[in-house]
């Protein structure tokens, strides 16, 4: 019991200590702009957090943002770099908003809901199998393939918008607009939407998965070594797959909550990029689910909250994106300290870690070792193993 509360402390320090020391960083940004930063950051926590029209904001972004984590999750922890969330966002609300005014019109709001959603979660999800097939049965990097995806993702998304979604509107191309009342159900007379009691549980569903299940067994096996797999008698490019399409279709799911609950509608100039802003947020809670619940509604907070604030200070709201690539920063600076120093846990974990490091060549323990420097560590997942197919 005490080992347990104390992994939990360090790993609740580790996780606030990049945030504190970003917000420090800026806070002598916004001294050298000639803002205050007790002022800036009195606002920010004023508005996202205490004043209960801002919470409710805050509430209301955190909903795609805890399925986005969700997504990333299963497949950050089957050691599988999914980068192409941005794409599959963007194709579950595009696929949302253009099926769901003719929905809506044959089938009622309940059905519509529900008809949007799958639709979002089926293609976004399939939309991952070529980049999973690749890496499972050809050793392609999946980082690669799953930012080249998400590009086309992206482009296909605004030619669907363009082309048999659009409405007949001047101005930017967007879809019909599904009416406020005939969206996501508000809760408890709130302006929150149904969104995000879906995100966390989403969230919750995660970490029952891969710590209560054989399937999210096999998959930490997976994530841990595919030659351990490989030789337990599991199936790996099965496994690859099923992480890759229940990853890719949280995402989609998120895409659709935020037509259904907040947008209404898909424009062509649409793109928060919310997947590579949830990314820092999952290594922070060190790809735990319920660590990343936490630091997704504190990081809304901060988002709305922040947003307001730059207002009030007559500066621009980048400083947000500023605040996140500082985060980032120092997650990396204290990453490389602590495996130079070989102490504590890590934000990133050990084999995922490997996939991405510059020049290595000796494939460290994973199969399909000592091929040329810079390639990928690991091959095709199995190769050469006895029983690979």
């Amino acid at each position: 019991m005490m080992a347990r509360a104390t992994r939990t402390a360090e790993a609740t320090l580790m996780a606030l200590i990049p945030i504190v020391l970003a917000l420090v960083v800026i806070g002598v940004l916004l001294v050298v702009l000639g803002r205050d930063p007790f002022t800036f950051y009195a606002d920010m926590f004023q508005r996202g957090l205490i004043d209960w029209q801002g919470f409710q904001e805050s509430i209301i972004r955190s909903a795609p943002l805890l399925l986005i984590a969700a997504g990333l999750i299963v497949a950050f922890r089957a050691n599988l770099w999914n980068l192409g969330a941005d794409g599959q966002f963007l194709l579950g609300a595009a696929l949302t908003a253009g099926f769901a005014p003719s929905l809506l019109e044959s089938l009622g709001v309940w059905p519509m809901l529900v008809a949007t959603m799958a639709i979002a979660a089926l293609v976004s999800g399939a939309w991952t199998i070529i980049p999973a097939v690749l890496r499972a049965r050809y050793g392609v990097n999946e980082i690669i393939t799953t930012l080249m995806t998400s590009f086309i993702g992206i482009g296909v998304a605004n030619v669907l918008v363009k082309g048999p979604f659009r409405t007949d509107v001047l101005g930017v191309a967007r879809t019909d607009v599904v009416p406020f009342d005939q969206r996501l159900p508000l809760l408890w007379g709130t302006r929150i939407h149904l969104g995000f009691v879906i995100g966390v549980v989403a969230i919750l569903a995660v970490h029952i998965l891969m710590t209560r299940t054989s399937l999210g067994l096999r998959l930490r096996i997976l994530g841990a070594s595919p030659r351990a797999a490989l030789h337990a008698g599991l199936n790996p490019l099965r496994l690859t797959v099923i992480a890759f399409f229940v990853s890719g279709a949280l995402i989609g799911i998120s895409g659709a909550v935020e037509i259904l609950g907040v947008q209404g509608s898909f424009r062509a100039d649409f793109n928060p990029a919310y997947g590579l802003l949830v990314i820092p947020l999952v290594f922070l809670a060190r790809l735990n689910a319920l660590g990343s619940l936490v630091l997704v509604i504190i990081f809304s907070v901060i988002q709305i909250g922040g947003e307001s604030a730059a207002r009030e200070a007559e500066i621009t709201s980048d400083v947000l994106l500023v605040l996140v690539a500082l985060i980032l920063l120092f997650m990396a600076v204290i990453e490389f300290v602590r495996v130079r120093r070989g102490i504590g846990m890590h934000f990133v974990p050990p084999d995922l870690a490997e996939r991405v490091r510059p020049g290595n060549g000796d494939g460290g323990g994973h199969a399909g070792g000592g091929g040329a420097a810079g390639r990928d560590p690991r091959e095709a997942i199995g190769a050469g193993e006895t029983g690979a197919r």
